[in-house]
C-alpha cells in the first residue's frame, strides 16, 4: 500500500509540472524588481496552486513573479546558482498536494546557456495586486506635475504580463 501511495504522489508531481509550464514570455528586458517590491508582503511559506499559471515574468537572475490567477501573484526567490534571465520558452514548479513550498519545492526552467535546470525556492512573498493596480490607476490620473504615490511602482502596467 505504501508503494501505491509513492506512485501517485510521483505521478501527482510529474502532472504538477508538465500542467505548470506557461507560455514564453516577451523578449524585453526585465522588469526592476522594485516593481513588485513595495507591494510583496512578508515571506510566507507556501501557497496554493491550481496546476497552471496565468502568467509569469523573469525579474532578473534569481527573481520571479507569477500569477496564479488574473489577480494573484507572488513573487519568488530561486537559489542565487539559477539564472532566470535566460529561460528560453517555459517554466514549471514542483508541488505537493496542489501546495507550493519554500525550501521544499522549486522552478523546472530551460535556460539558452546551461540547457534544463532546477531552481530550489528559497523565498515566496505574496503581492498585493489589488493594491498595486489601485497605485498605478492613481498615478495615471493624478494631474501633470503631480508626485505620484509613496510606493508607487517603477514602470506602471495596466495587468500582469501576459504570457
Amino acid at each position: 500500500m505504501h508503494l501505491r501511495a509513492r506512485a501517485l504522489a510521483i505521478g501527482a508531481t510529474v502532472l504538477a509540472l508538465l500542467g505548470g509550464c506557461a507560455a514564453a514570455p516577451q523578449r524585453s528586458e526585465p522588469q526592476t524588481p522594485s516593481r513588485y517590491d513595495a507591494y510583496a508582503g512578508a515571506p510566507i511559506d507556501q501557497f496554493t496552486w491550481l496546476g497552471h499559471f496565468f502568467s509569469w515574468e523573469a525579474l532578473g537572475r534569481d527573481r520571479l513573479v507569477v500569477f496564479t490567477t488574473p489577480s494573484d501573484a507572488y513573487l519568488l526567490k530561486v537559489w542565487s546558482t539559477c539564472d532566470l534571465r535566460w529561460v528560453i520558452n517555459t517554466i514549471g514548479v514542483t508541488s505537493t498536494g496542489g501546495t507550493v513550498s519554500a525550501h521544499g519545492d522549486a522552478i523546472k526552467i530551460d535556460s539558452a546557456p546551461t540547457g534544463p535546470m532546477t531552481c530550489p525556492i528559497d523565498e515566496i512573498r505574496r503581492i498585493d495586486y489589488q493594491r498595486m493596480r489601485a497605485d498605478m490607476r492613481a498615478q495615471k490620473n493624478a494631474q501633470p506635475g503631480a508626485a505620484p504615490p509613496e510606493n508607487a511602482p517603477a514602470n506602471p502596467a495596466a495587468a500582469p504580463p501576459q504570457r
